[in-house]
């Protein structure tokens, strides 16, 4: 009913494990993009994070060792992104909150709504380790995306860690270690969902460009490529203006960013034939950064009319107070 009108649809809130089953039906069926911008959007950055600082690193995607802590929508997708674009199975081990994913999961096989985890279980851990403590040592990157508690990734896991090794913590509003703590245990780069610490990993650096691109040659799906088109086009656009271990990725402040990203997964889209109409990658580039310059002007000349008002620093700082109480209590 909505394909003749509206030009992609974008899925919120929808609990697991039905989120799986709802993404892929409609984005098999229907013929506009239909996206799940928490889980792909999400996978996304976080594979672009993840490259740039690998690279920092010295250390290759294809050899690294992958240790995922939570296995909801966000996780699963960003593992088989990292399957897609090159990691090895062999060498990712995923937790949820009954133990490692392995092909001996039984409960997970029996379950034909949790396909998606059970694909997982096939294709890493062969192994079969089972401990988070024994996974993690030795890992080259943690990647967690479960219970928002300091405690939630122990500081001995992280000693045990590979040398130069990545944690990304990205649990909200409280990641699961604190950034200087898994910086005094001797992690090299940490990355958390929270923009008041460096290297913040939120799907809103990938998502406008991602659609933007789509929208311009009115593809008729988002695929797991065009994703990956937009993490590497991300992880470049930092790397070209120069990246450290406390700045793995560009900004929401970058606006250039996402035109960029926005001809990158158009041309992916023109390249995988889900695309409508040809465009040229500067063509698209154009006029996105058009519309979004247009876009911010306008919303700064309402601010600067008083139309909109900007929210008070206290305002901001009570409600993450908030926030965080309410999760530790």
């Amino acid at each position: 009913m909505l394909q003749p009108s509206v030009g992609a649809v974008n899925l919120e809130d929808i609990s697991q494990p039905n989120c799986y089953k709802v993404l892929d039906e409609l984005r098999e069926s229907c013929d506009i993009p239909v996206w799940h911008d928490d889980a792909q959007g999400t996978a996304s950055v976080t594979l672009a994070g993840l490259l740039n600082a690998l690279h920092l690193a010295g250390k290759k995607l294809s050899e690294a060792k992958i240790v995922f802590l939570g296995a909801g929508a966000s996780n699963t997708t960003i593992a088989r992104l990292i399957l897609t674009d090159g990691g090895k199975g062999e060498n990712m081990i995923m937790f949820d909150t009954k133990g490692s994913l392995h092909a001996g999961r039984k409960d997970i096989e029996a379950d034909p709504r949790l396909y998606r985890k059970w694909e997982l279980c096939q294709a890493t851990n062969p192994k079969r380790i089972d401990g988070e403590a024994e996974a993690i040592k030795g890992a080259d990157v943690l990647i967690a995306l479960s219970t928002p508690e300091p405690d939630t990734v122990k500081r001995e896991w992280i000693r045990s860690m590979a040398p130069k090794s990545i944690v990304f913590a990205c649990a909200n509003p409280v990641p699961e270690i604190w950034p200087y703590a898994a910086k005094e245990e001797g992690a090299f780069i940490v990355a958390t969902g929270r923009g008041d610490f460096p290297n913040q990993v939120n799907n809103s650096v990938c998502f406008p460009g991602i659609l933007k691109g789509a929208l311009a040659v009115r593809a008729r799906k988002i695929t797991d490529g065009m994703a990956i088109r937009c993490a590497h086009s991300l992880a470049d656009f930092a790397r070209a203006r120069g990246i450290g271990p406390d700045n793995i990725v560009a900004t929401m402040e970058e606006t250039d960013v996402f035109a960029v990203e926005a001809a990158d997964v158009a041309m992916q889209a023109i390249a995988e034939g889900v695309a409508r109409i040809e465009a040229s990658w500067q063509e698209v580039h154009d006029r996105a950064l058009a519309d979004i310059q247009a876009s911010r002007s306008m919303t700064k000349n309402l601010m600067a009319a008083g139309y909109i008002k900007e929210p008070p620093k206290a305002m901001l700082e009570e409600l993450l107070k908030e926030a965080i109480a309410e999760v530790r209590g």
